[in-house]
């Protein structure tokens, strides 16, 4: 099986069905792919992640990155890599560098820049941790429970509500837990 963007979309697919479930079985279907298909398009995307350093699976798979850049991050400097993916338009997944080439982050980012955004706004697919953190005032982003997820507690209409992503782009809003 050859390893394309295809197949690296169909791997995180698998990440995110854990959160959203309905609209992963709406994409694969709108790809034309089978829940098969996308087993085993993650088991060859950890395999290779495996064989190779994260950056030659990501240019195995996505291509030579058509935006590289340079991001300091406290007293280091990483490198940047964005790729854009069809099946989420307006956006990129980047890949974080660190001076040794090890993988320090990857998720989708908004390439142009935040988008403000109204509690109605939030659609699962359509926003990136970014513009969630900037458009509520407030809003704490905490580590998920699983890698590559990632939560944003916020407060709308006085009541507190978890944003939950995987790679970084919206998947769903559920209330905020209450209590200790």
């Amino acid at each position: 099986m050859a390893f394309g963007v295809r197949e690296f979309e169909l791997a995180l697919l698998h990440r995110m069905r854990d959160v959203n479930p309905d609209r992963v079985a709406e994409a694969l279907a709108a790809m034309g792919a089978s829940r098969g298909e996308q087993r085993e398009a993650h088991a060859h995307w950890t395999r290779l992640v495996h064989v190779r350093k994260p950056a030659g699976a990501l240019r195995l798979a996505l291509g030579p990155a058509p935006h590289r850049g340079r991001r300091p991050a406290g007293s280091l400097t990483c490198d940047v890599l964005r790729w854009p993916l069809p099946s989420w338009p307006g956006l990129a997944y980047e890949a974080l560098f660190g001076p040794g080439g090890e993988l320090w982050n990857q998720w989708f980012v908004r390439p142009s820049g935040v988008v403000p955004l109204t509690f109605a706004d939030l659609t699962p697919w359509t926003c990136v941790v970014a513009d969630v953190v900037a458009s509520f005032p407030g809003a704490v982003q905490i580590d998920g429970p699983a890698p590559q997820h990632w939560t944003v507690d916020l407060r709308h209409g006085g009541r507190a509500h978890r944003a939950r992503f995987v790679y970084g782009l919206f998947q769903r809003l559920d209330p905020a837990p209450t209590g200790p």
